[in-house]
């Protein structure tokens, strides 16, 4: 039997895709394709919120609610490394389109639920197609711009985010108001599909041709660990109690899925999560750092509503409004500091910097009280935002300059696993933090104010709905809001060990040359001649032509090097 050459046997490429340089304007134009697909994305996990009571009165299943939004959070978390190393073993347009044909088909059925358990089934399958948006959109845009050039597009990139939190609660009371909840699934539908033509006829993202076996027994012992780890983050204080037999179970089940997805990680030909990252510094600590990042912002920045609803008495709709600091501060920052990294190369200090700043931010926000003005509490969010956007989009850019061109995929989606993960972590320790305090501060004001705790109906501290809340007659409601401002400042405050852990982390951080060509290896291999000869002289290509000069010679004296022609993505 004759020989197979070791990287057709693994079903590594030989050489890395390659991709002609596009203009400035080329490059806006797929990002309008993959902003579409990212804020159908976005926007289907905060839309459903205000929804929520509706559907309840409709199809029934209240002690099921919960899982309406942590089914689509389970699987879109569990699916992200599977579907960044699908996209390097088959190209990301197919993986990407595959995604939004997914979500499609699941926000379809969704509408059309009869009862909560198709509509939690739907919705778990709508989190896969959630998972490959939010992971391969980014990886995609790693794929067209060259780290230094792509700091420029970040504010694209962070709009998304920011008008879908914005956005989501406000169009989804709207829909349930004048329409139907079912409407908060379809209204997406035709946004994805404007994504699926504007990738179809503007992305070309080429690809070698390799021999490919999919670590299927991998991606189970991930998927799996993860589910574990989820489901008892998730359910864990509500569904059972942290000390409970369940807790333990599902801890341990995490913990030998995981062994056996290192055991199976490190034989398998293309591992889902290969090896070889973890020994990358610059991934391990930009990971570390997106987890960390993700318990204190995601941890503590979704309490926000609550107090916005149930302190200040601000409507659903309202209260979206009342959040515009945090997108502004967001925004203005994570833009700012996408040029300064493409005009100067620098990209450390940002992340360091706002990771300070966003410790800052929560210290303010733990001084929230019923007094505070909305003002002063906009302030607040302005500063925490500011850090926000200082930090999310350069640990992803970072992540991907320090990989070459074949794990581009497995580590932009290794990057959003891990600050998704954080921030699920967050809710629940932050979340089971909350009802403590709650606990002892409520009946702590109640009895200031003279009320006995039994005025409480049930006697529980959470009360329900901020409506329920609003409707206690004083001196109960004054009381039971003043105790719930208390327990969030306590929230907010244990989040600043976490950004000042990030903080530390990060100085860590080697801080690597970013590459002026999106599929550059960073062990040297150049194909930045690829890009020279394939491009029209004439085109803008993002950079000065003093740069374009300045490359050109390098590229000359690679002129020889055997380039693998790659097929079009199909």
């Amino acid at each position: 039997m004759s020989s197979t050459p070791a990287d057709d046997r693994r079903g590594t490429p030989h050489t890395a895709p390659v991709m002609p340089a596009l203009s400035h304007r080329q490059i806006l134009t797929v990002l309008v394709g993959l902003m579409l697909g990212m804020l159908v994305a976005a926007l289907s996990q905060t839309i459903v919120a205000t929804a929520l009571p509706t559907i309840v009165g409709e199809l029934g299943g209240q002690e099921q609610l919960a899982w309406v939004v942590s089914a689509t959070l389970l699987t879109s978390t569990a699916s992200t490394p599977i579907w960044g190393k699908l996209s390097d073993l088959y190209g990301r347009k197919i993986m990407f389109q595959s995604a939004i044909g997914i979500f499609l088909l699941a926000s379809l059925a969704s509408g059309f639920a009869q009862d909560m358990a198709q509509l939690i089934g739907f919705r778990a399958v709508q989190g896969l197609g959630v998972g490959g948006l939010m992971a391969l959109s980014q990886a995609i845009i790693g794929d067209v711009v060259s780290p230094r050039e792509r700091g420029r597009y970040q504010g694209y990139i962070g709009s998304v985010f920011g008008i879908a939190t914005v956005a989501g609660p406000l169009l989804g009371g709207f829909l349930v108001e004048h329409l139907s909840w079912r409407w908060t699934f379809w209204v997406g539908i035709p946004v994805g599909i404007a994504a699926l033509i504007v990738t179809e006829r503007v992305l070309q993202l080429p690809f070698p041709r390799t021999r490919h076996a999919i670590d299927w027994l991998g991606a189970f012992f991930i998927v799996a660990s993860v589910s574990a780890l989820l489901l008892m983050l998730s359910l864990g204080g509500k569904e059972f109690a942290w000390n409970s037999p369940w807790t333990y179970v599902l801890a341990a089940v995490a913990a030998v899925m995981l062994a056996l997805a290192v055991w199976q990680e490190r034989r398998a030909r293309e591992p889902i999560m290969p090896p070889h990252l973890f020994a990358n510094h610059t991934f391990v600590i930009t990971s570390l750092a997106g987890f960390v990042v993700g318990v204190a912002m995601f941890g503590a920045i979704i309490f926000l509503p609550q107090y916005l609803q149930i302190v200040k008495g601000e409507s659903p709709t309202a209260s979206g409004l009342l959040t515009l600091p945090l997108m502004v501060g967001l925004l203005a920052a994570s833009i700012g500091s996408g040029r300064a990294i493409t005009a100067t190369g620098r990209y450390k200090i940002f992340p360091v910097i706002g990771l300070l700043i966003a410790a800052v931010g929560l210290g303010l926000m733990s001084r929230l009280s019923v007094d505070t003005s909305l003002v002063v509490a906009g302030l607040y969010m302005l500063v925490t935002g500011v850090g926000i956007g200082l930090v999310m989009q350069v640990l992803v850019l970072a992540a991907q300059n320090a990989v070459e061109q074949k794990d581009l995929g497995v580590a932009t989606s290794g990057a959003t696993f891990f600050r998704s993960l954080g921030g699920a972590l967050g809710v629940a320790v932050f979340g089971a933090l909350l009802t403590h305090r709650l606990a002892d501060t409520i009946p702590s004001r109640l009895a200031e104010a003279g009320v006995p705790a039994e005025r409480l109906a049930g006697g529980t501290p959470t009360l329900g709905s901020p409506e329920q809340i609003a409707a206690l007659p004083e001196p109960v409601h004054t009381a039971v809001i003043t105790g719930f401002a208390d327990a969030l400042q306590t929230t907010f405050l244990a989040a600043v060990p976490f950004a000042l852990l990030g903080f530390l982390v990060l100085l860590f951080l080697r801080e690597t040359p970013l590459r002026r060509h999106a599929q550059e290896h960073t062990t040297g291999e150049n194909l930045a001649e690829a890009f020279e000869t394939a491009v029209d002289p004439d085109s803008d290509l993002g950079h000065g032509d003093e740069d374009q000069a300045a490359d050109r010679p390098a590229a000359d004296a690679r002129r020889s090097a055997p380039v693998s022609p790659p097929r079009p993505e199909q």
